[in-house]
C-alpha cells in the first residue's frame, strides 16, 4: 500500500497526527505539503458527517485556506456543523499545530434527488486520461501532461505549455482507508502545479483552492486539466476540471502568490538553487 500522509497517536489535546515522510513540501525543510493539510481536513470533515449520520447527504463543495505554513509536527484536525437542514449540511474544519491553527476548510453536502426535465448548456471539455498501461512516476503517483509533450515525466514538463496532473490516491492515515472524498480533496492542491509549472519551475505557492464536484471520483486515481490562467503583479488565478477515467467531474479555481527566490523543481521536490 502506498505510504500514508500521516499515522496517529495520543496526545494532549487528543487524537494527533504525526506527519510522516510523504507528507514532506518542498517549499522548504519541515514544510508539510497541501495535499496532506487538505487531505486531514477532508477527513475530519467526514468523520463530523459520519457522526451526525447524514450519510444522505453528497459533498459538492470544498474550499481550503492555506493561511500559514504548516510544519512537519504533530498536529489535530477538527470539525464542527455550521448549518444542518434537511438538503444541506455546512462543516467548518480546522488544522492546528502548537495551539494556533494554520489552516481551515468549509465543507458543503447537498442531498442529490433527481435532474428537472429542462435542457440546459453543458460544457464540452473532456481531457483524455493517460493510457492505462502508462508508469506513473513513483515517488510522486503522478503523471503530467503538457500540449508540447504529451503524458510523462516533470523533467519534460517544465515548459510554458499548458498542462494536466494525473495523480493516485494516498492514504490520509496509516491502516485506513481512504475514500473517494478524501482522494478528491487532498489531489485538489495539485491544481497550482497543473496551472503554475513554467519554464523556471513551480514559481508560485497557493493560499488556497477551491472544488467544487457534480460527483466523486472512481478508481484509484485522478486527474486536473487547466482551463484558464490569468497573471498579474504576482498573483496567479488558476481553473481547472476535474477529471477521472469516466469523463469530467468537476472544477477547481486555485490563487496563488509569486515565491521566484523559493521556486521548485518538480521532478526532485527541492528548492532551485
Amino acid at each position: 500500500m502506498t505510504a500514508a500522509f500521516f499515522r496517529t497517536q495520543s496526545g494532549p489535546e487528543g487524537m494527533e497526527l504525526i506527519p510522516q515522510a510523504e507528507a514532506a513540501s518542498g517549499w522548504g525543510e519541515e514544510h508539510m505539503r497541501g495535499l496532506a493539510v487538505s487531505s486531514a481536513l477532508a477527513r475530519a470533515a467526514e468523520l463530523q458527517i459520519h457522526t451526525i449520520g447524514r450519510t444522505d447527504l453528497a459533498p459538492v463543495r470544498w474550499t481550503v485556506d492555506l493561511f500559514r505554513p504548516a510544519r512537519l509536527r504533530p498536529c489535530t484536525a477538527s470539525a464542527t456543523v455550521v448549518r444542518e437542514g434537511k438538503r444541506l449540511c455546512l462543516i467548518d474544519s480546522v488544522l492546528e499545530q502548537d495551539g494556533r491553527p494554520v489552516a481551515r476548510a468549509s465543507a458543503l453536502w447537498l442531498a442529490p434527488s433527481q435532474s428537472p426535465p429542462g435542457a440546459v448548456w453543458s460544457g464540452g471539455t473532456r481531457p483524455e486520461p493517460p493510457p492505462l498501461d502508462a508508469a506513473l512516476v513513483e515517488a510522486q503517483h503522478r503523471l503530467y501532461f503538457t500540449e508540447k509533450t504529451g503524458w510523462g515525466d516533470a523533467a519534460q514538463s517544465t515548459n510554458d505549455a499548458r498542462k494536466r496532473i494525473w495523480h493516485e490516491q494516498i492514504p490520509v492515515v496509516e491502516g485506513e482507508q481512504a475514500t473517494q472524498f478524501q482522494l478528491a480533496a487532498g489531489i485538489a492542491d495539485v491544481v497550482n502545479v497543473a496551472a503554475n509549472l513554467g519554464s523556471n519551475g513551480l514559481e508560485f505557492i497557493n493560499a488556497d483552492v477551491s472544488l467544487a464536484l457534480g460527483r466523486l471520483p472512481v478508481g484509484p486515481a485522478m486527474g486536473f486539466a487547466t482551463t484558464e490562467r490569468i497573471e498579474e503583479a504576482g498573483i496567479s488565478v488558476g481553473t481547472a476540471v476535474a477529471f477521472d477515467r469516466v469523463g469530467v467531474f468537476g472544477t477547481a479555481t486555485l490563487c496563488a502568490l509569486a515565491d521566484a527566490h523559493r521556486a521548485v523543481d518538480v521532478q526532485s521536490f527541492q528548492p532551485i538553487a
